[in-house]
């Protein structure tokens, strides 16, 4: 008993503080929260001495209830997901907001706890499932009832329209001036998603890339239109600038290089680099060549003041990091990489699906609007907002989608100018529902989770969280919301709902997430 208490003991004390340490904050949270109010106890008798095997299988036991204590508080998850929503509802409350939707942080107070996400999950499963259901849609009767006085409601007395489509048959279930065009605003970017996903896949990767040309030795960063490339230290997955300046220093280091005049090159991307709106917190400048959006504050996503010229910015910090790897280097200053140029190293982002995703999620402009001049790409059109504009018109145009009235003059959705339908909106995510085009499908898996992520993670709690998926659209007297929803039969529904000369967005924006929540019922 001594030699194996003697062998036990080490493993066991370092288990324990293992657990203690995992476990801590959660435990630590869990008292908080109980607040057991002390009590008087009765005197008790003093412990007889303990032997050694008493205290290893005392130990043991104490080893095991606290093990046991830390499953319960940590897991395991729930069937439903429930604490699994809890997780990613604290970490979509910590990240900020849609670009033209102001800042989602954390509210005042404790969030509340999350439902489960389930339904959502089983409604985007595709013809299985909760989809599968041989029960009947709604009528539009029905609709028309539920929907009409939720949208006549005063907050949405100007212009609006609203159409409901059962995305498993195509069918509209509801209409309400469908077929006007108004002013979209973000839910522009469902249709740059869509375009995009069409024109290139969703395999398609960005590449940004250093080349050297071989008589002069001067060293080009080539900018490849990749609006997620990264400057900083964790890049998370995304295409890293420090990694290209570490492999293109091995590179140049091969070869006895180690001083180099460097250049950069957006030629990728052509036009006005500027927005029509122009200077703006919530777009940088367009170029095929910038770090981290351009962004002055080390912030992911949100409004915030951006560099003047971001291709000049992410060229000097390149510059840095080479100097860094021990190469000396000139100012960088724009040029062209010719066709003899030997490329040195490369970087290239996620799948374009993940960076649609990202796009929807967040409601990101400067992914959107790089989006476009790679949709315009693609179709040899100029890489510019005209050009961009254009080809995903076209794209639309391939799919033969309803296109009666629609205007595109970005991606982004922040030009005033753009024009779309309901029967646009709802038929662009019946389109990306549709089994036989599986590439389109993270334009639905893109779309913030009502309660749970992006633009939506401090909406529709008291609501259908989890069970609505929407693109939020939001200007000065403009709101719209796009997406889709699981009806109370288990029947996935693409919805728009489009308001313009709305004069209190705030009751704008919640009439609109009742109507959501009506169809979830």
């Amino acid at each position: 008993m001594v030699r194996i208490a003697n062998a036990v003991r080490p493993r066991l004390a370092s288990a324990v503080t293992t657990a203690v340490t995992t476990a801590g904050p959660r435990v630590a949270r869990l008292t908080k929260a109980v607040r057991v109010r002390s009590v008087h106890l009765p005197r008790l008798p003093r412990a007889r001495t303990v032997r050694t095997w008493q205290y290893t299988a005392g130990a043991a036991t104490a080893g095991l209830a606290l093990a046991a204590g830390v499953v319960t508080v940590a897991g395991p998850w729930d069937a439903n997901g429930q604490r699994t929503a809890e997780r990613d509802r604290a970490a979509a409350l910590g990240r900020s907001g849609g670009a033209d939707h102001g800042r989602a942080g954390t509210a005042a107070g404790t969030p509340r706890p999350a439902p489960s996400a389930a339904p959502v999950l089983a409604g985007l499963g595709g013809t299985t499932g909760a989809v599968g259901t041989k029960r009947a849609a709604p009528a539009p009767k029905d609709l028309s009832g539920v929907l009409g006085p939720l949208l006549d409601a005063p907050a949405l007395h100007g212009p609006h329209a609203a159409a409901v489509v059962d995305v498993v048959t195509g069918t509209r279930l509801y209409g309400a001036d469908a077929g006007k065009a108004l002013t979209p605003a973000s839910t522009t970017k469902i249709a740059t998603a869509v375009a995009a996903l069409s024109a290139l896949g969703p395999d398609h990767r960005l590449t940004t890339r250093t080349a050297l040309e071989p008589d002069t030795r001067e060293l080009v960063l080539v900018g490849g239109g990749d609006p997620t490339l990264t400057a900083r230290t964790r890049a998370d997955g995304w295409a890293s600038l420090r990694a290209l300046a570490a492999d293109t220093a091995r590179a140049l280091d091969r070869r006895g290089i180690h001083r180099i005049t460097l250049s950069y090159d957006t030629t990728l991307f052509t036009g006005p680099a500027l927005h029509p709106i122009g200077v703006n917190d919530n777009l940088a400048p367009v170029s095929a060549l910038s770090a981290d959006e351009g962004r002055t504050d080390g912030s992911a996503g949100g409004p915030v003041t951006r560099v003047a010229d971001p291709a000049s910015d992410a060229a000097a910090k390149f510059a840095g990091f080479l100097k860094d790897a021990g190469l000396t280097t000139t100012s960088p200053g724009p040029s062209k990489a010719s066709t003899r140029a030997e490329t040195l190293a490369t970087v290239s982002s996620p799948p374009l699906s993940a960076l649609v995703e990202r796009m929807l999620t967040n409601s990101d402009n400067d992914i959107a609007e790089a989006l476009a001049r790679q949709t315009a790409l693609a179709g040899g059109q100029p890489a510019s907002f005209d050009g961009g504009a254009e080809a995903i018109a076209t794209q639309l145009r391939k799919l033969g989608l309803p296109m009666a009235g629609a205007a595109f003059h970005d991606g982004s959705g922040l030009d005033r100018d753009d024009r779309l339908t309901a029967d646009l909106l709802t038929a662009l995510l019946v389109k990306a529902g549709d089994p036989h085009r599986p590439g389109l499908r993270p334009v639905l898996t893109g779309l913030p989770v009502a309660g749970f992520t992006g633009t939506l993670s401090t909406r529709y709690t008291d609501g259908a969280a989890g069970v609505v998926r929407a693109k939020t659209g939001t200007l000065t007297g403009v709101n719209t919301l796009a997406g889709t929803v699981v009806d109370g039969d288990g029947r996935l529904l693409a919805f728009a709902f489009l308001a313009s000369d709305t004069t209190n967005a705030a009751e704008a924006q919640a009439a609109l997430d009742k109507a959501a929540t009506a169809l979830a019922g």
